[in-house]
């Protein structure tokens, strides 16, 4: 099989455990992909990227939008319904950490949004416009700053502290580097530096998220309460277990 047939090959399997919900995210589904397809010709040039995954899902999108009424991504589920008292449990430690940031205000000049809170729900609605089904890569858009309301000195390794064992260790990678990704988009970010990052798996979503991180200064922006996103977080775990 030629390295381009079976980079697509690993991209629309990886595609198809998505759509189908067999995996929630892009970097467990192509991970369980290259499962399927490894073999000696298998290199790490031969991988799709996150990017080329997504397309592909984009793909099935619209063509079963294009010839009929689409359901939603996934019903609405109570949170009672399916979901484990595990799963319960980390989502009441997430509202625990982020109702704080609330009382976190932000310097107006840099931004405007006003608190941490405010500014973490609107990274949550800018990320779930573009990767709606991403666990992962949302809770890593609404968690980024929980620590500033723990030590606001060093707010990222006391976020990452108060996260360990309810988060995965992609979401606190996402967490961890994305001071990094921000200073790679203004071009001040080393070169060893960003080959580092750019050899990771999830660098398209660590990107992604600092351009949501920087978007989501906006005075007056339309953004969920932090019980309307913890649900619409609940459901989505729900439903992929169900």
């Amino acid at each position: 099989m030629s390295n381009d047939k079976l980079r697509r090959r690993v991209a629309l399997e990886a595609a198809r455990l998505i759509f189908e919900r067999e995996e929630p995210g892009v970097f467990q589904a192509k991970r369980m992909a290259v499962r399927r397809f490894h073999g000696p010709h298998l290199r790490l040039a031969d991988l799709p990227s996150d990017r080329e995954i997504r397309e592909q899902i984009d793909s099935v999108v619209q063509l079963i939008e294009s010839r009929s009424e689409s359901p939603p991504l996934f019903p609405r589920i109570s949170p009672d319904s399916l979901a484990s008292p595990k799963t319960l449990d980390r989502f009441r430690a997430y509202e625990t950490l982020l109702l704080p940031l609330e009382n976190v205000k932000e310097d107006p000049r840099t931004h405007p949004e006003g608190d941490a809170l405010y500014h973490s729900l609107q990274a949550f609605e800018l990320a779930k416009a573009k990767l709606p089904y991403d666990e992962e890569f949302l809770l890593a858009a609404l968690l980024h700053d929980v620590g500033k309301a723990i030590d606001p000195r060093d707010h990222v390794q006391a976020g990452l502290e108060a996260l360990e064992g309810h988060v995965t260790p992609r979401t606190a990678w996402l967490i961890e580097r994305c001071t990094e990704a921000a200073c790679l988009l203004d071009g001040t970010l080393g070169a060893r530096s960003r080959r580092r990052l750019q050899q990771h798996e999830s660098f398209d979503e660590l990107v992604l998220l600092a351009k949501c991180d920087r978007k989501a200064h906006a005075s007056g922006a339309a953004v969920s309460e932090v019980s309307e996103a913890m649900q619409y977080l609940r459901d989505l775990v729900a439903f992929c277990e169900a």
